[in-house]
């Protein structure tokens, strides 16, 4: 047996094992997602699944994927891109020997 609903803007599914287990209430899904917050305080929830099977609840988050910036060290210099190079910073990043890495 499956429950969906929208809790807090999170999108929760409760998935009950045998057909007599509790019902999850209210107060003990917005505690689960507390929980999520408190494990990852950085993370945005997107969803939450609850797998209740008798006293057993298994918990799987859904976080919000997060934006990744990639920084290199290009001409003894940290940066993300080349937009703010000269052209002479450019040909020198241009014509340096990149190196393979393999598997």
């Amino acid at each position: 047996m499956e429950n969906m609903m929208t809790v807090d803007g999170v999108k929760v599914q409760v998935n009950y094992a045998h057909k007599d287990d509790a019902p999850l209430t209210d107060p003990e899904v917005q505690a689960y997602i507390k929980r999520a917050y408190d494990k990852y305080p950085h993370g945005k929830l997107e969803s939450l699944v609850l797998d209740v099977d008798g006293e057993d609840v298994g918990i799987h988050y859904g976080l919000a994927p997060v934006k990744f910036d990639r920084i290199r060290r290009i001409t003894g210099y940290l940066v993300g891109t080349l937009d703010r190079f000269n052209d002479a910073k450019r040909a020198e990043e241009h014509d340096r020997v990149k190196h393979q890495v393999c598997c």
